[in-house]
């Protein structure tokens, strides 16, 4: 049996908004990007010195030695997330809730339990969608040591806790110091203000990024380049184009969240078939024949879906 003590920690809680929405839209979608937002979360969280307890549906659950770090690394995880949804629709972006409490917890193996954690989980819920929220004893180690602004939201009621817990909105980019914070810090307010997480330019690395279709690009402008001023009558740089055309496009299937991805990955596939039959033409439309093969999976599936 796990040995039982007791330690305090810098609990951090984070959840996905309207993840049963996302769900409904697309399934396998909602889940590829929730695994890449989790892995961003994690490799952030684990460069603070936290460490990720559990995760369950869209929920995450880590702790920290540190509550600067805790909190460095919720604003960093939420600008990341930033820019991870700048580049997809307003109806198909991640957005993640994070509440963070220091509090004494109990501990049993690698898993915690307790008020402390409670709390965390209470201020994550009322966090606005993209946002942090942190409890007054985190407040108080942080309000001079990390380059945000604070807002304060007034006590959250908690289950099994008396007293109401008096909470923050942590708001991102903001660089107003701690007197004006304190300046605000008045009678609570029935109605917290949002905070807005700032799209930096980090983003979560992936193969349909910018960036891969711009060394794509640079690579298939080279080839032509060769390929013209090696010129001997062929045109022998198309083949390889049509490749990276093809590469280009499963990266942006990769990402996007309007259509099913497998079916779309099928599509292309035929697209290439398709070009390679045209470069290569004899006179004959082979590809007809495993496009028709293409065509007929994608109904099946299709069908299967609907």
């Amino acid at each position: 049996m796990s040995e039982t003590r007791r330690k305090l920690t810098t609990i951090f809680c984070a959840d996905v908004q309207d993840y049963t929405r996302l769900m409904g839209a697309d399934e396998e979608g909602t889940l590829a990007s929730l695994k890449r937002c989790r892995e961003a979360m994690g490799r952030l969280i684990e460069s603070h010195g936290g460490r990720v307890i559990n995760t369950w549906g869209d929920g995450l659950i880590a702790d920290f030695p540190s509550v600067v770090e805790a909190v460095r690394a919720a604003v960093d995880t939420q600008n990341e997330l930033a820019g991870f949804n700048a580049r997809r629709p307003a109806d198909g972006r991640m957005l993640f809730r994070i509440g963070i409490n220091l509090g004494d917890v109990i501990v049993e193996g690698d898993d915690i339990y307790g008020d402390g954690v409670n709390i965390a989980a209470r201020l994550q819920t009322s966090a606005a969608a993209g946002g942090i929220v942190i409890s007054s004893t985190v407040y108080d180690q942080v309000r001079n040591k990390v380059a945000v602004g604070f807002e304060f939201l007034g006590p959250l009621m908690v289950k099994n806790v008396d007293e109401g817990v008096p909470s923050y909105a942590v708001k991102i980019g903001d660089a107003r110091d701690e007197t004006s914070s304190a300046e605000r810090s008045g009678p609570a307010r029935p109605q917290p203000a949002p905070v807005m997480a700032a799209a930096k330019a980090e983003t979560i690395p992936a193969p349909g990024g910018h960036r891969l279709y711009g060394v794509l690009g640079v690579i298939a402008a080279v080839l032509i380049g060769i390929n013209i001023l090696s010129w001997q009558g062929v045109f022998w740089a198309r083949f390889p184009v049509l490749a990276l055309a093809v590469v280009a496009a499963l990266a942006w299937n990769r990402d996007q969240i309007l259509f099913n991805r497998k079916i779309t990955s099928l599509a292309i596939l035929a697209l290439g078939l398709a070009g390679i039959n045209i470069f290569t033409w004899t006179g004959q439309f082979w590809a007809v024949w495993p496009i028709l093969g293409i065509a007929a999976v994608m109904g099946v599936r299709w069908s299967m879906r609907r």
